[in-house]
């Protein structure tokens, strides 16, 4: 405890919160429910946010940007999106300020109030819509792949940084194609996106599947899932891809000319991820000494700490970690070197320990006489020896362990945490003593689910798209099911 965190075995909520203070990722702001994400949180995202941004330029999509304003009037159009983000949305009515008849500050100008009411953004999909009715004539205009990168604003109630804030930063989808078949595809590619930036680059096991009727995104005719365990036992939804149909076509009248010269509505779909997956990333890796980063999207892959008694020994050290950088610069590792006087040794292994670097280099001058170096990895605390001329052999396959170390280890932990039940009974006391993913059989009606999450509050995560077909009894009605579903409590 000598970070000062919490115990995840004791307060994993404190834990979650402090630590996120503690490791300088984010905290909250002056306006309520909304966040600050300081530099070390926001140099994740940016490294999240790159490797996202390569995988959907290789598959043909191109960045645009949108309005993060909505006429009011755009969001009516489709009746289901209206009714999922209602309770969500925050509105413009007025353009202008003034002083106050007391002067003692400012109120809204009543004659600047807006002839139409706008929608600060909770998703773009009725404004980019109502653009592409203007972008697509033909079928030689599709299939139509864009990408934004972009804030939104759902106003939530109950906030945590990371997880669920009123404001977030995300990436946001949105197509146009010819075929449903074609649309189908492109929503089930776009979901295997997600799920191999996980598994690769965020070391995060994931479940692959399919939204319930009742969880689906509003105004979707289906939502794709991956849903990802974290060690308190509950989900977390880590990205959704969504084959809208010809929903949003109808709605804003997006139709095209086909080869036979006929006029039809446009296929469409949306995919996203935000912000939350930072909050995925630390609850599924890190442990109560702080964070732990996967390799592949940590900002500092390695830092050198010198140990030394004056200022020469620390300008020799600083000359053997200017090699050391510069040996590993082909790697495109990113090395840092903690000169700081103002600190000792130890409060810079802690602080950096806390900050999640992978791997952390301990020189002192008896390691220059000796011609080797302590090399800790942050992930299993393990120290080794090495020498100077084995760093640029030995850290990249250090690197590539831990990464693979990080994922077998959440894998590991999911699947000792995912129960196949039979009974009501069974489910509820595995709930209550475990958590963790739950397979069970639903009979497929609302209703039941309902029912379910009223009595337990937990949720078809999804049905899982490997999920085999299996005869059996809905565990709460007792009527018959084809296949078990996914159940969990989720954040």
């Amino acid at each position: 405890m000598g970070k000062g965190i919490p115990k995840r075995s004791e307060d994993y909520s404190l834990w979650y919160n402090e630590l996120v203070k503690r490791a300088d990722l984010a905290e909250n702001s002056a306006v309520r429910g909304c966040m600050v994400i300081k530099p070390h949180g926001f140099s994740i995202w940016e490294k999240m946010q790159a490797s996202l941004d390569k995988m959907f330029k290789d598959t043909g999509h191109t960045n645009a940007y949108f309005p993060l304003f909505i006429p009011k009037s755009f969001l009516s159009k489709e009746a289901d999106h209206v009714e999922g983000f209602a309770k969500e949305c925050a509105v413009v009515t007025h353009y202008r300020l003034k002083n106050s008849e007391d002067n003692k500050g400012v109120v809204v100008d009543p004659e600047a109030k807006l002839e139409e009411e706008l929608i600060v953004r909770p998703t773009s999909e009725t404004v980019i819509w109502s653009t592409y009715k203007n972008w697509i004539q033909s079928y030689r205009d599709l299939p139509l792949l864009i990408n934004q990168w972009a804030n939104v604003v759902r106003w939530e109630m109950r906030t945590r940084v990371f997880l669920r804030t009123a404001e977030f930063l995300w990436q946001e989808g949105h197509t146009a194609h010819t075929t449903e078949g074609e649309a189908i595809a492109e929503t089930k590619q776009m979901l295997e996106v997600y799920a191999e930036f996980a598994e690769k680059y965020m070391a995060l096991p994931v479940i692959k599947g399919v939204k319930t009727e009742s969880e689906r995104f509003a105004g979707a005719v289906d939502t794709y899932c991956i849903e990802a365990l974290m060690q308190d036992g509950k989900a977390l939804q880590a990205g959704t891809s969504h084959f809208l149909g010809q929903n949003f076509a109808k709605a804003f009248d997006v139709k095209f000319l086909n080869k036979e010269n006929k006029q039809e509505l446009v296929w469409g779909t949306s995919w996203g991820v935000s912000t939350r997956l930072m909050g995925a990333l630390i609850m599924a890796h890190s442990d109560d000494d702080g964070l732990v980063i996967p390799p592949k999207l940590a900002p500092i892959h390695v830092v050198i700490v010198p140990i030394y008694k004056n200022e020469e020994q620390l300008a020799q050290i600083g000359e053997k970690a200017k090699e050391i950088k510069d040996s590993l610069d082909k790697y495109n590792y990113s090395v840092k070197f903690d000169g700081r006087d103002t600190y000792k040794p130890g409060y810079k292994f802690n602080e950096w320990e806390l900050k999640g670097v992978p791997v952390r280099i301990a020189i002192g001058p008896r390691d220059l006489e000796n011609g080797t170096v302590e090399v800790a990895r942050r992930d299993t605390k393990e120290k080794i020896s090495l020498k100077f001329e084995e760093l640029e052999r030995e850290i990249p396959i250090l690197m590539e362990n831990i990464q693979q170390n990080i994922y077998s280890r959440a894998l590991k932990f999911r699947e000792e945490n995912t129960t196949h039940v039979e009974t009501y009974d069974e489910f509820k006391k595995v709930l209550k003593d475990k958590g963790g993913f739950i397979m069970a059989h639903w009979d497929g009606t609302p209703e039941t689910e309902e029912r379910i999450k009223n009595e337990t509050k937990a949720t078809i995560r999804c049905i899982p798209l490997d999920s085999p077909e299996e005869e059996g009894k809905c565990i709460f009605s007792g009527n018959p099911s084809k296949r078990k579903v996914m159940f969990a409590v989720a954040y």
